[in-house]
């Protein structure tokens, strides 16, 4: 090999190591940002239409409550934090560790904080004995995520206000989970979840309350929405409409 080849050769060298580096720099900041700041989820139920569709990718807040160390929830039994480690308000819309199998998240809304009593009576939300107000909502962009045309009919759209905090959710005319649930009270340091899609929704109601270390973060917004439509049940779609919707 005479001097121009070794050249050569040194200079590819120099820039596999070099690429090497600035790869795995690069691979390490991201998992750095998914740990501790933010990080991409995608629905795939439609438990949470009409606020969010299948097929939605968005955005999770993950330092809305605290600063956690990276990968601290996965070195520890619970995550870490430097600062103070908050709850989420009623009405946020948060990811979290399922109580019944961590390995998988779920996304719902909050419902019930420590100590509130929660019940439902003819499908009307009761928080500490108190309905939330709801009214007829009409807007065809929200019930665009309601997939065949009986569940268009069977589904009413209506506008809710929880502490002052507008959100949409449907309601099952047919009535296919039954009216009245509870009352029972959230105990402390846990969360009471629910979906918006309110009949179709397998939320604390069956499955019980949330530990506030399961929760991951606070849903942002919404910067795709897309289905390739391989799975027997769904269809193709692309709703660029729903890119950057912001989470109510």
């Amino acid at each position: 090999m005479d001097n121009n080849e070794e050249r050569a050769l040194d200079k590819v060298k120099f820039w596999l190591a070099d690429t090497g580096k600035q790869l795995a720099i690069a691979i390490l900041v991201v998992l750095l940002l998914r740990s501790s700041v933010i990080e991409p989820y995608k629905i795939p139920s439609g438990s949470m239409i009409p606020t969010l569709f299948i097929g939605d990718h968005i955005f999770v807040n993950k330092f809305s409550y605290g600063w956690k160390v990276p990968f601290s929830d996965l070195l520890f039994e619970e995550p870490v934090f430097v600062t103070e480690h908050n709850l989420p308000e009623r009405g946020d819309v948060i990811i979290f560790k399922y109580p019944k199998n961590e390995s998988v998240n779920y996304i719902k809304r909050v419902i019930g904080l420590p100590g509130d009593k929660i019940a439902i009576r003819k499908k009307e939300l009761m928080i500490n004995d108190r309905p939330v107000h709801e009214r007829v909502f009409d807007s065809s962009n929200l019930l665009e995520g309601i997939e065949t045309d009986t569940d268009r009919k069977t589904l009413a759209l209506y506008m809710a206000d929880m502490d002052g905090r507008k959100h949409s959710l449907l309601h099952d005319r047919s009535d296919m989970w039954g009216s009245d649930w509870g009352p029972t009270v959230v105990p402390e340091g846990s969360l009471f979840v629910m979906g918006d899609n309110r009949d179709r929704s397998s939320d604390s109601r069956m499955w019980g309350f949330v530990p506030k270390e399961n929760v991951k973060g606070k849903a942002m917004f919404i910067w795709l929405n897309f289905v390739l439509g391989w799975a027997k049940d769904q269809n193709f779609s692309f709703r660029p409409s729903r890119i950057f919707t912001w989470i109510n």
